[in-house]
């Protein structure tokens, strides 16, 4: 683990970002198990991407949501959300017992350029959200949460897919997802949005996970 110094934090984040790190509130990590490679970092190559039938089914059902770029400061409404999700989702992880200082620490805790993108449907209703890092070669996901009532339309993934579109703007090549790890059902969703690179001992090469 690196601790990201608040003078170099932003400099530093983008030279660790395009090693395999992530960042969990002022500190970046790699997991480093001897004997264990399970953890592989992954990115979409986000220009070469081509969504299938079935995700742009899922862009449209999600159509009505509008996405807003705000700060990274924690609501109420946010953390009641963020509840709710892990409650119906993740219920048997540490997630589930974070607390409004823990989540707002999530949140603000961050010496980068980080930031929260928020889907609001019709009436205004927060819906989903996301919370971001920007990089000098992409964007970062770092953690996102939606209504538990809306995982028939996947809105998992089209905040990814809004993630890809949104690199794609801004001219950036990469979507950073985090780690891989094979035969972990939480994980799996990555392999659908190739292609992909992963990191390993000679960097970033491509990755096919199937």
């Amino acid at each position: 683990m690196t601790k990201l110094d608040a003078d170099t934090a932003t400099s530093l984040y983008d030279v660790l970002a395009v090693n395999g790190f992530r960042r969990s509130h002022g500190w970046a990590y790699r997991p480093h198990c001897p004997g264990c490679v399970a953890c592989v970092p992954v990115r979409v190559q986000v220009k070469r991407f081509v969504p299938s039938r079935n995700m742009r089914r899922v862009q449209r059902r999600n159509g009505h949501l509008r996405a807003r770029w705000i700060a990274p400061e924690a609501s109420e409404e946010q953390f009641t959300l963020f509840h709710r999700y892990v409650g119906a989702r993740h219920g048997d992880g540490d997630m589930a017992g974070m607390s409004w200082d823990d989540y707002r620490a999530m949140i603000e805790d961050a010496p980068v350029r980080t930031g929260l993108v928020e889907w609001r449907d019709p009436g205004g209703a927060l819906r989903a959200a996301m919370l971001v890092d920007r990089l000098q070669d992409g964007v970062s996901a770092v953690y996102s949460f939606f209504d538990p009532d809306d995982a028939p339309a996947s809105p998992g993934t089209f905040m990814v897919l809004e993630g890809i579109a949104g690199c794609v703007q801004r001219e950036l090549p990469y979507l950073y997802l985090g780690y891989w790890i094979q035969g972990s059902r939480k994980m799996a969703y990555k392999a659908r949005f190739g292609p992909l690179e992963a990191f390993g001992a000679s960097g970033w090469r491509a990755f096919d996970p199937t």
